[in-house]
C-alpha cells in the first residue's frame, strides 16, 4: 500500500485541503513514487494519519478519480490507474494538459449543501413536464425539430420570446434574440467575441464565479469593481473605466451572485450613462429578476439604455428546468448575427427538443403557475435563511438581506475565514463556496455565499445552526488567551 504520511498541506493556503491532496498525490505519482497498481489508504487511515478530516479525503480521491489517476473498486479500495512515466510511449497527458481548475461542487459525504445556486428538483412540475414532452413529440412538427437547426435558435421559440420582450419594453426593432445553451453559454460567446484579443473586462467583485472564469479563460485583463450595500459602487467604476477603458462590462442588477444584493434604480441609470459615454459594451446578466419574493421589480439596464445597446442575458434555467440548458440574449441584430457565427463554430445549435417542450411549457401556462409557486416556496425560504442566520451566527457576522433569487452574502467576523470555516463544517455535512471564489484577486476571506433556493426550510435551519455552532467554537478558541507558563517536566 502506498506511505502518504510524509505528505504536507497548508492549513493557511487559499487552495482547498482536499485540492492540495489530490496535487500532492498527483505529483508523487509524476516523481515515480507511486506506480499503477498501488493501492492507496482507506479514507478514514488516511485522514487519521493526516490529522484531516473523511470528507477532505474522499473529496480529494473524487478528484483524482475524475481526472483517471485512480480507480475505486468497492470492497477493495482506490488503487493509482498507471504512472504518467509509464513504459510503452504512453502519452504523457499531465505534462501537455493546463492544471485543472479547483473542483467547485459539493464533496461526498455531504448532506445539506449550500454551495449550489439551483431550483429545488422536489418541486419541478414533472407531470406537467411529460404531459407536453409528449405533445411536443407526438406531434407533426417533431421530425423537423429533431433535425438540425440555425444557430439563432428554434424559430418559434425566438418569436415567443421577443415578442414577450418587445411588449415588455425591453427590445427594440434594432435588437435580435438568439438561443443559447444556458447563460453560461452566453457569456462564453460574448468573451470570445469582445475580449478574445486580451481586453480589458470590468466584473463586480464578489462576482459570479462562472463569469470570472469565462473572461479569465478568455484572456481578458479582469478589472474588478467592488460591490456593495446597493450594488456596484458607480464611482469606483467610473474612475475605473476613465483609467482602463475596459471594452466589456457585466453586471447583475436583480439579486446578484453571489451576494443577492439588488442594484438601485439611480445606479441603474448612471451605469448606462457611463458605458455610454465611454463606449463601453454593457452585458445584463438578468436571470434572477423573475424570483422577486417581496418590494417592487426595477427596470432592466436595457430598458433604461435609450441608446438600445446594451446586451442582455436570461435563462428558464432558475425559473424552470435547469438541465434542459435553455437561455437567450438580446442584443443588436449585428451583435446577435456576429454572436450566431461564433456559436455555429462551437455547437451548430441549441438542443431543439428542450427549446420546443420549454415553449409549451411557457404558451400553456403551465410556467406563470410554476413561477407563482416558486415565489411562495422561494419567500418561505429567504424567510428561513435570513432567521437562522440572526439566530445562529456568532456576534460580529454581518449578512445581506435580499428580496429575492437564490443567494446570500455572510462577512464572518475576524479572526475566522471562510476557507477554514468550510473543512469544519464539511466533517460536519454542510458544504458552501468560500468568498476567494468570487474574486479575480482571491479576496473576500472572511466572506462566504450561503445559496438556499434548493433547501427545505428545514434543511435551511438546520445547515446554518451548524455553521452557526462551528463558526462560534472556532471563534471561542482563538480567543483563549495563550498559557505562557513552562510546563512542568514529565519524569
Amino acid at each position: 500500500m502506498a506511505d502518504l504520511s510524509h505528505i504536507e498541506l497548508d492549513p493557511a493556503s487559499d487552495t482547498p485541503l482536499y485540492k492540495q491532496l489530490a496535487d500532492s498525490i498527483r505529483s508523487l505519482v509524476e516523481r515515480g513514487s507511486l506506480g499503477a497498481g498501488e493501492r492507496l489508504p482507506a479514507t478514514r487511515e488516511l485522514a487519521g494519519l493526516l490529522g484531516l478530516n473523511r470528507t477532505t479525503i474522499s473529496s480529494a480521491y473524487a478528484v483524482l478519480e475524475e481526472s483517471g489517476l485512480i480507480k475505486g473498486h468497492v470492497g477493495r479500495g482506490s488503487f493509482i490507474t498507471s504512472g504518467v512515466r509509464s513504459a510503452g510511449g504512453a502519452m504523457d497527458w499531465e505534462s501537455i494538459l493546463p492544471p485543472l481548475a479547483p473542483f467547485i461542487g459539493s464533496p461526498h459525504g455531504i448532506s445539506i449543501s449550500f454551495a449550489n445556486s439551483r431550483p429545488a428538483e422536489d418541486a419541478f412540475p414533472m407531470a406537467q413536464f411529460r404531459r407536453l414532452s409528449k405533445q411536443v413529440v407526438d406531434s407533426p412538427e417533431a421530425p423537423g425539430i429533431l433535425q438540425l437547426g440555425s444557430p439563432h435558435g428554434y424559430a418559434p421559440l425566438r418569436r415567443f420570446l421577443l415578442d414577450q420582450a418587445v411588449s415588455q419594453g425591453i427590445a427594440r426593432g434594432s435588437d435580435d434574440l438568439m438561443i443559447t445553451n444556458g447563460c453560461q453559454q452566453g457569456l462564453d460567446l460574448i468573451a470570445r467575441l469582445f475580449v478574445a484579443g486580451k481586453e480589458t473586462a470590468a466584473l463586480e467583485d464578489p462576482v459570479y464565479h462562472g463569469s470570472l472564469k469565462v473572461f479569465t479563460r478568455a484572456g481578458a485583463q479582469i478589472i474588478p469593481i467592488p460591490v456593495d450595500g446597493a450594488g456596484m459602487n458607480v464611482d469606483a467604476l467610473r474612475e475605473a473605466v476613465e483609467q482602463h477603458r475596459p471594452r466589456v462590462l457585466v453586471v447583475t442588477p436583480s439579486f446578484q451572485n453571489p451576494t443577492g444584493i439588488t442594484l438601485i434604480l439611480e445606479r441603474r441609470k448612471r451605469i448606462v450613462e457611463i458605458a455610454q459615454r465611454f463606449g463601453v459594451v454593457l452585458i445584463e446578466n438578468d436571470i434572477y429578476s423573475d424570483l422577486r419574493y417581496r418590494g417592487k421589480p426595477l427596470p432592466t439596464l436595457k430598458e433604461l439604455d435609450d441608446s438600445g445597446q446594451t446586451i442582455l442575458l436570461r435563462s428558464y434555467s432558475k425559473i424552470s428546468f435547469p438541465g434542459l440548458r435553455v437561455g437567450w440574449l438580446i442584443a443588436p441584430r449585428p451583435v446577435v448575427a456576429r454572436l450566431a457565427e461564433v456559436k455555429q463554430i462551437s455547437d451548430l445549435h441549441s438542443d431543439q427538443l428542450s427549446q420546443a417542450i420549454l415553449l409549451r411549457f411557457a404558451q400553456s401556462g403551465e410556467l406563470d403557475r410554476h413561477l407563482e409557486r416558486t415565489r411562495r416556496a422561494g419567500l418561505e425560504r429567504l424567510n428561513a435563511i435570513i432567521e437562522a442566520c440572526e439566530h445562529y451566527l456568532p456576534p460580529g457576522a454581518t449578512l445581506t438581506r435580499p428580496e429575492g433569487g437564490m443567494n446570500l452574502w455572510i462577512e464572518l467576523p475576524p479572526p475566522l475565514t471562510a476557507t477554514r470555516l468550510l473543512a469544519s463544517v464539511q466533517e460536519r455535512g454542510v458544504d458552501f463556496l468560500p468568498g476567494p471564489y468570487f474574486s479575480s484577486q482571491r479576496a473576500h476571506e472572511r466572506g462566504l455565499r450561503i445559496s438556499f433556493g434548493g433547501l427545505r426550510p428545514e434543511q435551511i435551519r438546520r445547515g446554518m445552526q451548524i455553521l452557526g455552532e462551528v463558526a462560534t467554537t472556532e471563534l471561542a478558541a482563538r480567543a483563549q488567551p495563550v498559557n505562557l507558563e513552562a510546563a512542568a517536566a514529565l519524569v
